[in-house]
């Protein structure tokens, strides 16, 4: 049973460690759009462990696979414009 909101971490979602969380506020609107964990210490330990196991595999890349991997990340944010705006 999901109790509220997940971190994403390691690639993953994964349930906070704490139970601590913050509405999300439309400042046009002042209506409630969401909801966001406060990771707390233990999560970002979890958080770091797992970009220091990254970062072994990533520094090894070369700039044309950088690159590649940046297109993507525009492109996913480019197809989803108009929800972020």
């Amino acid at each position: 049973m999901r109790k509220g909101p997940r971190l994403y971490i390691d690639g993953t979602w994964v349930e906070p460690l704490g139970s601590a969380s913050i509405e999300l506020i439309n400042p046009a609107t002042e209506k409630a759009v969401g909801r966001v964990s406060l990771g707390g210490p233990a999560d970002v330990d979890r958080a770091v462990t797992a970009a220091k196991a990254a970062f072994a595999t990533y520094s090894e890349s070369s700039k044309a696979e950088r690159i590649a991997l940046l297109e993507k990340v525009i492109a996913c944010y480019q197809a989803r414009l108009d929800d972020l705006a």
